[in-house]
């Protein structure tokens, strides 16, 4: 499957709010400040998230992980518009989304922020190409074919445009659907258990896909997961409990196992030589999960 190039790295905002985007740059693509999230009434409510802090920085891949119920996916959510928090600060590239009206949070989402579930959420009546269009189209925009078909060739699905998702397969599908969300260039790619659905061998090839566009491209990907294979690629795993940060690690974002990596000599993004594993990763999230006293658990920041 061939790699990314950076035609598909993210590209500046043009007009007025491309002025205030450039204004407001940052070396931090997402920064959340002291956030929580609380639903239901005060007494009876439950916090999914408790007075967050994190500041990702721009051309980075971080992977959240933590036992069910510890607020990952509310993470994702505030940090990228689709859920306000009940207090705090978020931010991306600069531009505060908290005190943003609906019309114009969404049109910050559709321009500057891209997507990809677990669901592929491709519409069963559309191309692959027609499918990687959608959000153009839907902000008004008539993209170029020539843009469209390249999208889908940094994907490795270039010979796949005039097929529907019922002739592709799953990994397929959420390739069309990586490309769909790159189309508009994004700021920062949200990834909610991109692989979750996908066999080992096409999940691999998904997560070696978003490694290349972060090395390649200086895309910034910030990917919720369960699984330390897939969290491995990162730069950075956040592990949460209970809505609060619980501790860091520094990966050597190359998937690679503890003896593949050492043996291989992985250098790869912001945490090159930090070494840390799918296996680290799964010791670390094996201590959250069974309770291990804090005293002995790892230090709260770590490079393996």
């Amino acid at each position: 499957m061939p790699g990314p190039t950076p035609s598909l790295a993210p590209a500046p905002q043009t007009g007025q709010e491309g002025a205030r985007f450039r204004g407001a740059m940052t070396t931090h693509a997402v920064q959340l400040t002291s956030v929580s999230r609380r639903y239901g009434a005060a007494d009876t409510g439950v916090t999914a998230l408790d007075d967050v802090t994190l500041a990702l920085p721009r051309g980075s891949f971080t992977a959240v992980m933590g036992p069910s119920g510890s607020g990952k996916s509310t993470l994702l959510q505030c940090a990228a518009g689709l859920d306000r928090p009940t207090s705090g600060s978020v931010r991306i590239g600069g531009t505060e989304l908290t005190g943003l009206g609906e019309r114009r949070l969404t049109l910050l989402r559709r321009e500057r922020i891209g997507f990809v579930f677990q669901s592929y959420n491709l519409l069963s009546a559309l191309t692959a190409e027609q499918n990687v269009a959608l959000p153009l189209r839907l902000a008004g925009r008539r993209p170029p074919k020539a843009r469209v078909r390249e999208a889908l060739r940094q994907v490795g699905l270039a010979d796949r445009a005039g097929h529907r998702p019922t002739q592709l397969s799953g990994g397929q599908q959420q390739r069309v659907a990586l490309a769909r969300a790159l189309i508009t260039r994004p700021e920062v790619l949200f990834g909610d258990e991109p692989t979750g659905a996908l066999d080992s061998t096409t999940g691999r090839e998904v997560l070696t896909l978003l490694r290349s566009l972060v090395d390649e491209c200086g895309q910034t990907v910030v990917m919720v997961t369960h699984d330390p294979l897939a969290a491995s690629y990162a730069d950075r795993v956040i592990f949460l409990v209970d809505g609060r940060v619980h501790g860091d690690l520094a990966c050597a974002g190359a998937g690679a196992s503890a003896g593949a990596s050492a043996s291989a000599g992985v250098k790869s993004g912001p945490g090159a030589g930090a070494g840390g594993s799918a296996e680290e990763i799964a010791a670390r999230m094996a201590g959250l999960e069974t309770g291990v006293p804090a005293a002995t658990r790892p230090a709260v920041s770590t490079s393996c």
